[in-house]
């Protein structure tokens, strides 16, 4: 895993701390574990692959379901983040 730059000169979570080790959990069926690491890994992989079928297979309402995706992404990611940051 590479180690996080931000938590090492600074002492605090990044935005993204928890995302490897979220998508390690998830590829080996630890599916609760995933989520408790890093919540927004259950919006950033459908938008990933939504993505990727879009830019190959155009359909109807992607940009729509895109939109959403990385609303929720986001919003999942500034919730985390704070919630670490009020908890350590």
């Amino acid at each position: 895993m590479l180690p996080c730059l931000n938590k090492y000169l600074f002492g605090i979570d990044c935005f993204g701390c928890g995302l490897q080790r979220s998508v390690v959990l998830l590829a080996t069926g630890n599916f609760y574990e995933a989520f408790v690491m890093y919540p927004a890994i259950y919006f950033i992989f459908p938008l990933a692959i939504t993505l990727l079928v879009n830019r190959f297979f155009k359909f109807k309402h992607a940009q729509i379901l895109i939109n959403y995706l990385s609303i929720a992404s986001i919003t999942a990611i500034f919730l985390n983040f704070i919630f670490k940051q009020i908890t350590t």
